[in-house]
């Protein structure tokens, strides 16, 4: 377990998880070009960590659960910064969260039948990067006069990430609930 947990991919993983609290008190103290540099750096991290991971092939259990964790740490903190920061409106924090929140329903339905969480979908992750592009978006385009141009393109990213996050949601439930019905099928009649 050692050796698993010390790769630089996980390393990587933890460090953008440490900056996840680093990242939401710039944001709600309202130092948003620090802010953004943080994501930017964190941003960096998930992407060497993947890179490195395949390319050293030291993809790991422990990094596949770090990766999409950090992802949702992101996520959130940047939904409750922006809204606090008044830059998004509430209900797009609650669509967002909500979603999450039902997922959160089927963790412990799997768990109860021996599995652990399922693969990501490629629509969770297409709908993670369109949030996490997104959001940066939006904030550039509120702090500097010069980019406000960006304004409808981080919508765009929002709205369509929203759809997909959703969408993504979806088809996990419903992965989840085929699982649980092999599982049933599968137990034996005595």
């Amino acid at each position: 377990m050692r050796q698993q947990f010390a790769t630089l991919p996980n390393l990587l993983s933890l460090l953008r998880l440490a900056l996840v609290p680093v990242f939401l008190i710039q944001l709600i103290s309202r130092h948003f070009e620090i802010a953004i540099l943080v994501l930017a750096l964190a941003s960096l991290t998930d992407y060497l960590d993947g890179y490195f991971a395949r390319k050293w092939n030291q993809v790991t259990r422990l990094g596949q659960l770090l990766d999409p964790a950090a992802d949702r740490l992101y996520i959130f903190s940047t939904l409750v910064g922006l809204a606090i920061a008044g830059i998004i409106p509430v209900w797009l924090t609650l669509v967002i969260i909500g979603r999450d929140l039902m997922l959160a329903i089927v963790y412990p339905v799997l768990a109860t039948h021996g599995y652990g969480p399922l693969p990501v979908h490629y629509l969770g992750k297409v709908a993670t990067f369109s949030l996490l592009y997104a959001f940066p978006l939006l904030l550039m385009a509120e702090i500097w006069e010069a980019v406000a141009w960006l304004l409808p393109l981080a919508w765009a990213f929002a709205l369509w990430g929203v759809g997909l996050y959703w969408w993504a949601g979806y088809v996990y439930v419903r992965q989840a609930i085929q699982v649980v019905r092999n599982d049933r099928e599968n137990i034996p009649v005595i």
